[in-house]
């Protein structure tokens, strides 16, 4: 049956007409699809086309599931070439809208990072209050709505899904037709290894080789990089425990002052026990909250501030913010847009590394995106590194799963798809060759990774630094198309 939000939301804005014109069944499979030519029923679903896309919109469910399986895929843009690529994001509240803006931003990310493949997203409306079993048997389910398009979109893990959720797919439907699955396919396992994290610290050390060509900026004059840099973390989850770690590890002058989570923030000037959050974080998912009661059991407060209100981490100053919890609007410059904090109230920072899909094409939130660097960075001087063009390391290592192909004699023979047990069976016999393949993959992809967050973070710096009237976001976005356009015209 189809799930009851998606139900609701869909009968609200689709006149009958287009239900019996468009739904197409496949057994118990359910099927709509739109395109770009289809402006006014794309407007009715909150999304607006433009000159990049979206190339394809498909809501679809399982008709006959009890736990009522179904969501949406949005193709955006294939110039770069097929098949798309983009997580599936499993939430209660998926909407297409919120697909397409993180379809536009996977576009706008595999351009920036000179990946030949388009850019797509997918979104499970996931009931709540699922068990594993039952959270299992929706993934399944998934991945046969998945299946009819397994040419055009390729997906991955997101908010709501692991890298064990893309064995399960590739269980169903085919080694090659997941991505960031775990060391036993041979995977790339992108929340295991924090590879979208390693991305972000990378862009962080770039930056701060990069950041002294801004002098030539009136508002970054008297920028002073400290010996002792110091970080905010908005988000203590699968990003953002892994940039805290990865931080400690490759930038050891780097103090991360404070973090929130759901529960709360810590914050303590004196820096915070990374690697002991790090291990809560693995075993218990929310860390701020029971952290900060151990230190009060045990009489062990010491400067360690604790707050039950997660957002006001971003009242609190520091050299750089990394926001990545999963808000796309983590600062505005009112509150209109119910951001994490309006810029008035916000902590004093130089520099803004966004590990969070922050960008939408929704032309009044482009526009409300200006008004936030108008302020920020040009009236302040905080440097902002765009989302698309800094936290692309989860993909990067992802995609090269489909790079470094798998042997033939390493694809699930075609009479065990769907059989977990059997499956697993042969993955054991052929752990050793599975874990080599991993293994190239992972050194691929930390090369690839390095090269691409410099490269990123080498223009944007060069792009703002010799053009005054430029923000960050517009520079970002001239870097992602120039690559598309470069690849079409390669085409020709």
């Amino acid at each position: 049956m189809i799930p009851f939000r998606m139900k609701t939301f869909l009968v609200e804005r689709l006149p009958e007409s287009v239900w019996k014109e468009r739904l197409i069944q496949r057994g118990d499979l359910c099927f709509m699809e739109f395109t770009s030519s289809d402006v006014e029923l794309l407007s009715n679903l909150g999304i607006e086309a433009d000159e990049l896309g979206p190339d394809r919109v498909v809501c679809m469910w399982d008709d006959a599931s009890a736990l009522e399986i179904g969501g949406y895929l949005v193709i955006d843009n294939i110039a770069m070439g097929k098949p798309s690529l983009g997580g599936i994001r499993m939430l209660p509240e998926v909407t297409p809208a919120a697909i397409h803006n993180l379809a536009r931003g996977m576009t706008l990310k595999n351009a920036a990072a000179s990946l030949p493949f388009g850019g797509g997203k997918s979104g499970i409306v996931a009931k709540n209050g699922l068990t594993p079993d039952e959270h299992t048997e929706v993934i399944r389910g998934w991945a046969h709505l998945l299946f009819p398009y397994r040419d055009i979109y390729l997906p991955g893990p997101d908010v709501g899904t692991n890298d064990i959720d893309m064995k399960t797919i590739a269980i169903e439907s085919g080694i090659a037709h997941a991505l960031s699955k775990p060391v036993d396919m041979g995977g790339n396992r992108i929340d295991q290894l924090g590879a979208a994290a390693g991305g972000t610290v990378i862009a962080l050390q770039s930056l701060l080789e990069e950041l002294p060509h801004l002098k030539v900026l009136p508002q970054f004059a008297d920028l002073i990089i400290p010996a002792e840099v110091t970080v905010l973390i908005q988000g203590f989850g699968a990003v953002g425990a892994h940039a805290a770690r990865i931080l400690r590890e490759r930038m050891p002058f780097v103090k991360v002052i404070g973090i929130s989570d759901a529960a709360g923030y810590l914050y303590d000037e004196a820096g915070l026990p990374v690697e002991e959050l790090f291990e809560n974080w693995q075993k218990d998912g929310i860390v701020t909250r029971p952290y900060y009661l151990s230190k009060v059991a045990n009489n062990r407060i010491g400067t360690l501030e604790y707050s039950a209100q997660p957002n006001d981490l971003l009242r609190k100053n520091a050299f750089c913010l990394i926001p990545a919890a999963p808000v796309a609007n983590y600062l505005d410059v009112n509150s209109t847009s119910r951001p994490s904090m309006t810029v008035d109230l916000m902590g004093k920072w130089t520099v803004i590394v966004e590990a969070a899909n922050t960008y939408s094409p929704d032309p009044a939130r482009k526009a409300s995106r200006v008004r936030l660097e108008q302020e920020v960075y040009r009236q302040r001087g905080v440097m902002i590194a765009p989302d698309y063009l800094v936290n692309s390391g989860g993909v990067l290592f992802a995609i090269h799963e489909k790079l470094i192909k798998a042997p033939n004699e390493l694809r699930i023979p075609q009479d065990m798809l769907g059989n977990r047990e059997a499956v697993d069976g042969w993955l054991l016999a052929h752990a050793a060759e599975f874990a080599t393949l991993a293994e190239a993959r992972r050194a691929a992809a930390e090369i690839y990774r390095e090269g691409a967050m410099r490269r990123n973070m080498r223009e944007l710096v060069d792009l703002l630094s010799t053009n005054v009237d430029m923000l960050p976001c517009q520079a970002a976005e001239k870097i992602s198309l120039h690559r598309i356009d470069s690849m079409q015209a390669g085409s020709k």
